[in-house]
């Protein structure tokens, strides 16, 4: 609500400000979540080829590789203070034509509200409260979306109602970026090569142990080689798998190791990458490399990889959607992530194809 009175103490000065607007066809699009919903946005980025955004600094370093991109914003640094939201907002009023709102939060909503934009498309989420109405009054089109609906699609639609994902490609940096160096572990040949995220950020959406052990035995007639992707915090996660995991597979630890705007090109050295749904799984299919995504009780109709992507998972189980995250559930993660015969053959086939498929020419292309 907070946001609402400031909005309203701002309301004499956007009014007084609209009557000097100008066009300017510069874009401003909002979405300041994480590396996956990041990802997930650069279709619209690329649909509208040169744009401004707002997002979390965490996204600092593949962002700043986007040729997509002219001016960062970041939005710890303009919420931190009464005075720097006050700052901010009169500083975006006249400056946009196309005002893009991807992530409808209160503070969000309002940097968005106070924007004189001709044009202002938001998205209404199943989260919406009441009072973020006098928001709601300011844009010029709303595009509805359910946990049911693809978050790609309608992202693209804040553009063109139009626009389905497949009319615009995702990307992780653009163009993908080459570090000078690399670690030479990636040079490895003749193995199958595996990347792993082996925590989501969310305990209660982590792959437990037992899960892992089990596609280990599954793919041990395999050549192949498990890269652990992760920050340095995510090590106690590595350290509980090898207590569990019998005949310890061929581990390549490279948790910590990798600055962010090196992971995609790290990821597209990959065979196959296995994970929950974390933020590589969306960088993984952004490079084309090829996705086994074990959603437990996350949505995969709302959010998903595009791709050559294998979807294991029970619909019963989903309980946590993109708008409303869920860190407890009902059941323990070893049954949300529980795996049939049925599961781990479609898994072996999955991995066998992808050793064969065009992936092994190499990801290139921006």
């Amino acid at each position: 609500m907070s946001y609402v009175f400031l909005f309203i103490l701002l309301m004499p000065v956007k009014l007084f400000n609209k009557l000097f607007y100008k066009p300017t066809g510069k874009t401003l699009i909002i979405q300041t979540a994480k590396i996956g919903d990041f990802v997930n946005m650069t279709p619209l980025l690329a649909w509208c080829g040169k744009s401004d955004v707002l997002i979390s600094s965490v996204i600092a370093p593949l962002a700043q590789r986007d040729n997509t991109i002219d001016t960062l914003y970041f939005i710890e640094q303009k919420k931190q203070s009464l005075a720097a939201k006050l700052r901010f907002a009169v500083y975006l009023m006249n400056r946009y034509e196309h005002v893009y709102l991807l992530q409808p939060n209160s503070v969000n909503l309002f940097f968005a509200a106070t924007c004189n934009a001709p044009d202002k498309q938001f998205l209404s989420i199943y989260t919406r409260r009441w009072y973020h109405g006098i928001f709601y009054a300011t844009a010029k089109g709303v595009v509805e979306h359910t946990k049911m609906s693809l978050t790609v699609t309608n992202y693209l639609k804040l553009a063109d109602r139009s626009l389905t994902w497949q009319d615009a490609p995702k990307h992780a940096t653009r163009p993908l970026y080459q570090p000078a160096t690399h670690a030479p572990e990636f040079d490895l040949t003749g193995a199958v090569k595996i990347g792993l995220s082996i925590s989501a950020g969310n305990k209660a959406k982590t792959i437990p142990p037992a899960t892992w052990s089990l596609i280990f035995d599954k793919l041990a007639s395999m050549p192949c080689v498990y890269y652990i992707f992760g920050a340095n915090n995510e090590q106690p996660w590595l350290d509980d798998l090898m207590r569990h995991a019998e005949g310890k597979p061929n581990l390549v630890n490279m948790i910590g190791k990798i600055d962010l705007e090196d992971v995609p090109w790290a990821i597209s050295q990959m065979d196959c990458y296995i994970a929950s749904d974390s933020g590589n799984v969306y960088i993984a299919d952004a490079v084309g490399t090829p996705v086994v995504l074990l959603y437990g009780p996350c949505c995969p109709h709302e959010q998903r990889p595009l791709g050559n992507v294998l979807l294991i998972g029970d619909d019963s189980n989903i309980k946590s959607f993109v708008f409303e995250t869920r860190y407890y559930f009902d059941k323990p993660r070893e049954e949300l992530f529980a795996l049939s015969e049925s599961d781990l053959d479609a898994i072996e086939n999955f991995v066998a194809g992808c050793t064969t498929d065009e992936h092994h020419s190499r990801y290139s292309h921006s």
